[in-house]
């Protein structure tokens, strides 16, 4: 007997859609340190200006996403990607002339629409193009994207910042936009395979228009995690400063790195452990790194932290977005991704919000303990209720495919 080959993942297909995305993210990489100094130093309008922006822009990602799974299905992934890099880039280049707090918001809103296009119509190409057993494994590879274009942005922001020259940032930031955009011209994707005496989909009422119901279980799982560690992200810097470490962007370089080595290297494990294993290690690493930051007031804690959270990020977005798309028809495909991604800034917000809280009453310590509770909520929806043991022996849920011969379908646009 002859092993049968695997289906080849890396192909130029997903090279370019992963090469549209990472220069993407080198615009979102930029406006990471550029936003709080402008708004602060040139708006005045501090730590609160710095919140509203963050919150503005993921409640503009929240409100399109289910307008995005329409336009996808009706235009096509390629040209929802081009249209989002191009909204995104009229957002980050116009910043620079708010004079006030009212325009920059308005301005991170339209960023916000266009960043959420452009990653749904990403991601919802990789998820097309990997095969069915290796899609949290497609993910793995792509997020390499996002963290490389998020790893390098900070460094060309500051660099053509270079003091007060923001509206050369804020341009420069928006040109990498613009090149995700023309990259995305390249972008095609294999039309789904649907099987042709499969039954009409029944229209989606109520809640289940806006968030689709297969997103709901995994993406709570996510968001769960996403506001443990914008916790971890938003206190560190000063968090770092009180304890005595001059400067945390060396723990963010750690992290980074932790956390895209075993992306690459570790790319097949969330498929080999299945989904349940693979999210406990993700809260169970996550948890600890925040208990020590808030056990440990110390320097050696600060970076012990870094690198452990690293391995928890690692493992925690693959999986749940394979569950996710393979418990849905691939008509469904786009609806499920947007709403999945979604839980990104729900995470991001009601984190950022409860803890912050926290933060402001007690103190930063308080908060990276009360994360901690977050992680074992996630924990404890992901082990009873999204993927329970009763499943199967690994926590995996088989695999959802037409059970006749498929048919190739045109999709417009691509």
């Amino acid at each position: 007997m002859f092993d049968v080959p695997r289906p080849r993942l890396v192909t130029k297909e997903f090279l370019a859609v992963t090469l549209a995305t990472g220069a993407f993210f080198v615009y979102v990489g930029m406006l990471l340190p550029l936003l709080p100094r402008f708004i602060e130093d040139e708006l005045g309008a501090g730590e609160l200006g710095v919140g509203l922006s963050v919150a503005t822009f993921a409640l503009a990602a929240i409100a399109i996403r289910p307008l995005i799974a329409r336009l996808i299905d009706a235009r096509g992934r390629r040209a929802v990607m081009i249209g989002g890099a191009l909204i995104a880039a009229l957002g980050g280049a116009l910043t620079a002339t708010a004079d006030s707090l009212g325009p920059l918001l308005a301005m991170r809103a339209i960023a916000g629409i266009g960043e959420a296009a452009l990653f749904v119509g990403a991601a919802t190409v990789v998820s097309d193009l990997a095969p069915p057993d290796r899609r949290a494994e497609a993910a793995s590879y792509f997020s390499v994207a996002v963290f490389t274009g998020i790893g390098i942005g900070p460094v060309l922001g500051e660099l053509i910042l270079d003091g007060d020259r923001y509206q050369l940032a804020f341009a420069g930031a928006a040109g990498f936009a613009v090149l995700a955009a023309v990259l995305a011209v390249a972008v095609t994707t294999r039309p789904p395979l649907v099987d042709d005496d499969a039954p009409a989909l029944a229209p989606r009422t109520g809640f289940s228009r806006f968030i689709h119901p297969a997103a709901v279980g995994p993406g709570l799982v996510l968001a769960s995690g996403i506001a443990a560690f914008s916790v971890f992200a938003a206190f560190l810097p000063d968090h770092s400063r009180e304890v005595g470490l001059a400067a945390s962007g060396g723990l963010f370089t750690a992290y980074s790195v932790v956390c895209l080595v075993l992306r690459i290297t570790g790319a097949r494990l969330p498929e080999r452990l299945g989904p349940r294993r693979s999210v406990t290690i993700a809260f169970v690493t996550v948890a600890a790194a925040l208990a020590g930051l808030a056990a440990f007031p110390y320097v050696w804690a600060l970076w012990a932290a870094a690198i452990v959270i690293g391995v928890g990020m690692a493992f925690l977005y693959p999986s749940l977005m394979a569950l996710t798309v393979n418990r849905v028809d691939e008509r469904e495909r786009p609806a499920a991704i947007s709403s999945f991604t979604m839980f990104f800034e729900i995470g991001t917000v009601t984190g950022g919000l409860a803890l912050g809280a926290v933060a402001e009453l007690a103190s930063k310590r308080a908060a990276f303990a009360g994360a901690v509770l977050l992680c074992a909520a996630g924990l404890w929806l992901m082990r009873t209720h999204v993927v329970p043991a009763s499943d199967d022996e690994d926590g995996r849920q088989p695999q959802r495919v037409p059970s006749l011969r498929p048919v190739y379908v045109p999709v417009a646009g691509d």
